[in-house]
C-alpha cells in the first residue's frame, strides 16, 4: 500500500500519494474537486498523477535527441505509444511534509529509452485559496536532457453530469490529431468550432481528447473555469511555462462509467514533442525548470 499525505486548510482537504506524487483527494467543505480513486490499489487512467519527463504521448516510443534515436517501452498497446513519462510507476519519496504541505522527490533515468538522469520534486501547498502545486526538474547528468511535464488531474464541478457543465477557457487553436491514436496532424483554429470555450458555454455531447494552444495570460496565469447548474464550480491556473492543454471529456466504452470528470492538463509541450521538437525543453547538466498550477473552488 503506497505510503499516502492528507493535508488540510481553509476549508480544503487533499491526500496526495507517494505513488507517482499523485494527487488523490481534493475536496472543499467535503464537495469533491477532482475524481477521487481509492487508497491502496492502482491508479486508474492516471488520474491526479505527474506526468514526466514528458506528458502526453510519443509515437511508437521512438524518438531522436541530438542525432542519437531512442526506443522507450510501449505502455499503451492499443496506439503503439509510450504514455505520460516514467515517473507515474515511481514510489517517491518525502523530503518534508506539515498539515498544510508535502515536497516529495524522484529520480528518472537513466533507464531504458531515457539514457538521462532527472531529479524531480513535486510540492503541494493548501491555503485558504486551493491546492498550489509545483514540479522543478533538476538535470543530474553531465549531457543535456530532453524534458517536459504536466499534472493529470480530472476536475468535477459539481453532482450535474458532465454534459450540463459550463467550460471556459481562453486558447485560439487545437491541435487535430488522427482517430486511431491521438497523434498529432496539424494546428487548427477553434473560431467557429465546437472546440471554442473562449466564451462559457456547456460541453454537451462534445466529445474532446485534443490538446489546446495560442492560451491567454493574464498576470502570468491562464485560467480554466468549469461550472455544475447546480451552482458549483471548480477553477484552475498554470504559469507560461505551460503554453498547452490537454482537454480530455473521459469518454469510455459501456459499460464503464463514462465522463464523470474532465481532464485538465496544462503541459509545457505537445504530444509526441520528443518527435516534434516543439516546446520541448532542452535541459541544461545542472540545469532546473519549474511548472506549476493551482486548483480552487468555484
Amino acid at each position: 500500500m503506497s505510503t499516502e499525505f492528507t493535508l488540510s486548510a481553509g476549508g480544503y482537504t487533499a491526500v496526495v500519494t507517494a505513488r507517482a506524487a499523485a494527487l488523490r483527494v481534493l475536496r472543499f467543505d467535503g464537495r469533491d474537486l477532482i475524481v477521487p480513486f481509492p487508497a491502496g490499489g492502482p491508479i486508474p487512467d492516471y488520474r491526479g498523477i505527474i506526468a514526466a519527463p514528458w506528458p502526453n504521448r510519443i509515437a511508437d516510443g521512438k524518438y531522436t535527441f541530438d542525432d542519437v534515436t531512442h526506443q522507450l517501452p510501449v505502455n499503451e498497446p492499443e496506439r503503439q505509444t509510450s504514455l505520460h513519462g516514467l515517473a507515474f510507476p515511481l514510489d517517491w519519496t518525502m523530503k518534508e511534509s506539515d498539515a498544510g504541505s508535502v515536497t516529495l522527490t524522484c529520480t528518472v533515468g537513466p533507464t531504458a529509452g531515457y539514457p538521462f538522469a532527472l531529479e524531480l520534486s513535486a510540492r503541494y501547498v493548501l491555503d485558504e485559496s486551493g491546492l498550489h502545486a509545483s514540479v522543478t526538474a533538476v538535470n543530474a547528468a553531465d549531457v543535456v536532457a530532453p524534458y517536459g511535464v504536466c499534472p493529470h488531474p480530472y476536475l468535477v464541478a459539481g453532482p450535474s453530469p458532465l454534459d450540463e457543465w459550463v467550460l471556459e477557457f481562453a486558447a485560439d487553436s487545437f491541435l487535430e490529431v488522427t482517430p486511431d491514436r491521438l497523434l498529432p496532424l496539424s494546428l487548427a483554429r477553434v473560431a467557429g468550432h465546437e472546440f471554442d470555450f473562449r466564451a462559457p458555454r456547456g460541453i454537451g455531447s462534445t466529445e474532446i481528447d485534443h490538446a489546446f494552444t495560442g492560451l491567454t495570460f493574464d498576470d502570468g496565469l491562464a485560467r480554466l473555469s468549469v461550472r455544475d447548474p447546480a451552482g458549483t464550480g471548480v477553477g484552475m491556473s498554470w504559469d507560461e511555462s505551460c503554453q498547452w492543454l490537454q482537454i480530455h471529456t473521459a469518454d469510455k466504452p459501456a459499460p464503464i462509467p463514462s465522463r464523470i470528470g474532465l481532464a485538465v492538463e496544462p503541459m509545457t509541450c505537445p504530444p509526441d514533442a520528443f518527435s516534434s521538437g516543439t516546446n520541448l525543453i532542452r535541459l541544461e547538466p545542472g540545469a532546473e525548470h519549474t511548472a506549476s498550477w493551482s486548483i480552487y473552488a468555484l
